[in-house]
């Protein structure tokens, strides 16, 4: 703790080694870029200040996490944390994507559109985005009168009863009045028995900010590259180091340090375990495991530092 620098300069660092040796290939040309918030779960107090806990839905056992918003990277099935920013309770939402877009701008990383979660679709999210003149997708969440209203269905669940696929637009309202406007894509699908359920289903998709999608299976396919980033956060809390404390500043270290870790593994696949070939690279991840490498990491610290196993004794026997 006596070495660790302040809150910002921590965070400065951990983002500038998340973006050290990115492959070249990343910043030739603009790239996909998924925003997400990793939410820790928490159990006590905040240490000094009431915004250190963010508050959510309940999981694991409370409702309050400290909370992180990450950019990645999205190129031929890899992924590559760009950008990290530890959020702060009631923080606004375009606040996050400025400092999230600022950290990718400092990476040479041009996002070529934004792949967002739920979380994301508000009023001021868009209307940032659209000011910015930055393309999206993410998932339109569905407001309003259910079907089985006496007044009927409203809102956005109107795209919910939609049986065949198409093109829609929806304007979203706060509670403050202030509107934003999103084209719709409205995907189609049988659900053939899936998690236990027959007929047809309507997945529900607003984008804008200069995003022409060509068809509705691209929407699907292309937002379904977001849910890559569920494996890199299992692979995160694989390398993240457990602990109790209170302290924010050594959980964004723990967070930060996990994610590098979890580039330096997609480095490895990329730079030196990909087979190069005509038209890209083939990649096979089975060739070196995350876990595998973090042991690997294990056993060689073991060598530098030393390592000394002991059992504690709780009694002894006299010959």
């Amino acid at each position: 703790m006596a070495t660790l620098p302040d809150y910002v300069e921590l965070q400065r660092r951990v983002n500038h080694a998340l973006q050290g040796n990115l492959p070249k290939a990343l910043r030739r040309r603009r790239q996909p870029l998924a925003i997400d918030l990793k939410l820790v779960p928490y159990h006590g107090q905040p240490l000094a200040s009431d915004d250190e806990v963010y508050r959510s839905q309940a999981r694991d056992g409370t409702s309050h996490f400290h909370a992180y918003a990450t950019a990645y990277v999205l190129r031929k099935g890899q992924r590559f944390t760009v950008a990290l920013c530890p959020v702060r309770k009631g923080q606004p939402l375009p606040e996050i994507l400025r400092q999230l877009l600022r950290q990718a701008a400092k990476a040479a990383i041009r996002p070529r559109y934004l792949l967002l979660d739920r979380g994301f679709c508000s009023v001021v999210v868009i209307r940032y985005l659209q000011r910015g003149r930055y393309p999206f997708l993410m998932p339109l969440v569905k407001r309003g009168r259910k079907a089985d209203h006496p007044r009927g269905v409203s809102g956005s669940r109107v795209f919910a009863l939609w049986t065949k696929s198409g093109w829609g637009r929806y304007t979203l309202q706060s509670d403050n009045k202030q509107r934003a406007t999103v084209l719709v894509c409205v995907k189609c699908r049988n659900r053939r028995g899936e998690r236990g359920q027959h007929g047809r289903e309507a997945l529900l998709y607003a984008y804008g900010g200069g995003l022409h999608p060509g068809s509705y299976a691209w929407v699907r396919a292309t937002y379904r590259q977001r849910f890559g980033i569920e494996t890199s956060y299992r692979q995160m809390e694989q390398a993240r180091i457990r602990t109790s404390t209170r302290d924010p500043l050594l959980r964004l270290l723990y967070v930060g340090v996990a994610l590098i870790l979890r580039n330096v593994w997609a480095w490895l696949h990329w730079e030196v375990l990909s087979h190069r070939q005509r038209g890209g690279r083939r990649i096979d991840l089975s060739q070196l495991t995350f876990r595998g490498m973090l042991l690997w990491r294990q056993h060689y610290a073991e060598d530098w530092l030393g390592f000394l196993e002991e059992i504690q004794a709780q009694h002894f026997v006299w010959g």
